[in-house]
């Protein structure tokens, strides 16, 4: 008989999990992987959540750990010649990827995959795909290793969404720039050893001159500050400011608008797949919860209206994780045939956008059902659906606000077409 890998509730685990159940994009590698992942989730990662939100941060070893199990190669796309981590796999596709971030997000913590990998998944990209070879020297093979961190800082008090109305100013001197400026909620910016900045290095001229670049922590007129967030304790965070930092041009990543706009994709689409797994926890919790909790001379779980409640939030977690599946094959083909990473991801901007608002729409959703169901016993901390009832925001405003990625993505998709 085929066995169903995982939790054995219903919809607790994607489809393909079910021996039983065909599916067209994953084969025994992936399998293979996906049991290492959740082998080191249910025993370096869940039992210290809690302990690691309260103290805001995540130990350096547990860098080390995810580099050596392969989870933090695969956020990044696993770069080739890497050392000190696992080798890429021979049929490496953006599957595993995906494999990886959604395994991670079983554990229910904003702040620690956040704290973990979010300043490595929209930061490191940008520099494995256009920095030069001593960046990939002295930057990707520490952060992929776990040695070091960084994060991305675009956001600015009066510019998110809003990419093109970005203040922070890069002004060419000689042979360097001259930053100043003030970022603010960059994810990880409190433990960053690197920071990949966008800057207007022609002020007034929007996207045109915008370009990213890299600069250190050491260098001299950086400096952060804490935020204290609604929700993703222990991402560490953080205002970022830039004070007449002096930065070499060199440090400039080629690409301008188009390198940080094919980045977004891929971010919008890695924070649809954290919303989405948070909502499939919502789902198992809800399962678990009503089928338990004595009610009207049954269980909650006997109500029908429970019933047709949770089958909703099944039924919407299943169509997001389809449409991920969908546009991470399509990724992969583009990778397959080599072509240039950020190019595919600026044809798939507008689905991202909208996968994105797909995912983090029925979060809130799953999320504020799995409350109710849960009673009063979701209006206490340390109940993992009070936990993930807090994280919502931190998914549908970061990475594009839900109403502003929808104006996008029909703006994209229906400029002169009608």
């Amino acid at each position: 008989m085929a066995e169903k890998f995982g939790s054995k509730t219903p919809f607790a685990e994607p489809y393909w999990y079910d021996e039983s159940k065909p599916n067209a994009f994953y084969n025994d590698s992936h399998k293979k992987f996906r049991n290492s992942m959740r082998l080191f989730v249910e025993e370096e990662i869940i039992p210290y959540v809690e302990e690691w939100e309260a103290a805001n941060s995540i130990p350096p070893e547990v860098f080390s750990k995810a580099a050596k199990v392969g989870l933090l190669p695969a956020i990044v796309g696993w770069p080739e010649g890497v050392a000190g981590v696992p080798p890429r796999p021979d049929n490496f596709d953006l599957f595993f990827s995906f494999i990886a971030y959604d395994e991670l997000c079983r554990c229910a913590s904003g702040g620690t995959v956040w704290g973990l990998t979010g300043g490595l998944g929209i930061g490191l990209p940008p520099i494995v795909h256009a920095g030069s070879p001593e960046m990939k020297r002295d930057i990707v093979g520490p952060v992929i290793r776990g040695e070091k961190r960084v994060a991305l800082a675009v956001s600015e008090p009066s510019a998110g969404s809003d990419v093109a109305n970005l203040k922070t100013t890069a002004i060419k001197n000689g042979d360097a720039y001259v930053v100043n400026g003030l970022k603010k909620w960059i994810t990880c910016g409190m433990f960053a050893d690197f920071f990949t900045v966008a800057v207007q290095t022609k002020p007034g001229s929007g996207f045109g001159g915008i370009q990213l670049m890299v600069i250190e922590r050491t260098r001299k007129g950086v400096s952060t500050r804490q935020m204290d967030c609604m929700g993703v304790k222990g991402s560490g965070t953080a205002y970022v400011e830039f004070d007449d930092v002096h930065v070499p041009a060199s440090n400039v990543l080629p690409g301008g608008a188009a390198l940080l706009i094919g980045n977004f994709s891929m971010e919008r689409i890695g924070i649809a797949v954290q919303a989405n797994r948070f909502a499939r926890v919502c789902v198992q919790l809800s399962l678990e919860h009503t089928s338990k909790r004595p009610a009207f001379k049954g269980t909650l779980l006997d109500l029908p209206v429970v019933k047709a409640k949770i089958i909703e939030m099944a039924r919407k977690v299943e169509t997001t994780h389809a449409y991920l599946e969908q546009m991470t094959h399509r990724a992969s083909v583009s990778q397959q045939r080599k072509e240039d990473v950020f190019t595919q991801l600026l044809s798939l901007s507008a689905e991202a956008s909208m996968v994105k608002v797909q995912a983090t729409k029925c979060f809130e959703e799953c999320a504020r059902h799995a409350a109710h169901l849960q009673g009063g016993n979701a209006y206490v901390k340390g109940n993992r659906i009070e936990h993930l009832y807090r994280q919502v925001l931190s998914l549908a405003i970061p990475g594009g606000a839900e109403d502003v990625m929808i104006d996008y993505a029909a703006r994209l998709s229906f400029q002169g077409k009608l």
